[in-house]
């Protein structure tokens, strides 16, 4: 795992479209900065937005989250993920279909392997349809394009952000309220 001063953490996640899940890890207590960007494809050199949508390289959509664990723990944090987007649907996250839009967790240690494998085993049980999110070792991380940081932050006007976004921060301030900024 990645430590860092002052007990930061990095996690590595993906839960379809990178701009739905950094607005939801920004507002979390705890976390000091969210990076969009892509992680365990096989193209070579680093990928562009227009490759990964294509769907052919391999890549999802991720975020990196550089989080103080004295203040929000990894296991705290997977279960927002895990309740802020549908664990249950094969490359698929609403109206996002490919591989890019997987869900997915990126450990950095076996500790953050084991933590994330009890996580969903105990997620399980809260979802009708079979959890399916790939539990795998953080390949290398590219950071996606300027534009696509602090994405809906920049275009909460946006159609997308309207339709997509909003809900799910509704949600997550509906059940995280205390862990939120």
């Amino acid at each position: 795992m990645q430590k860092m001063s002052n007990n930061r953490q990095i996690m590595t996640v993906g839960g379809g479209c990178f701009w739905c899940t950094e607005a939801v890890f920004q507002e979390v207590k705890g976390v000091q900065k969210v990076v969009s960007g892509y992680a365990g494809g096989n193209a070579p050199g680093k990928p562009t937005y227009r490759e990964i949508c294509s769907g052919l390289t391999g890549h999802a959509e991720v975020v990196q989250v550089t989080f103080d664990a004295n203040i929000i723990s990894f296991e705290e944090l997977l279960t927002i993920f895990m309740t802020t987007h549908d664990p249950t649907t094969l490359n698929r996250q609403g109206a996002d279909i490919g591989t890019q839009y997987r869900s997915v967790i990126f450990y950095h240690s076996e500790n953050q392997h084991k933590t994330a494998t009890e996580v969903l085993r105990q997620m399980q049980s809260y979802y009708t349809n079979k959890i399916i999110t790939e539990i795998s070792a953080i390949p290398i991380f590219y950071e996606a394009e300027a534009a696509h940081q602090n994405y809906y932050r920049e275009n909460t006007q946006q159609g997308y952000c309207s339709f997509v976004i909003e809900p799910k921060l509704a949600k997550l301030r509906k059940l995280y309220a205390d862990q939120l900024k």
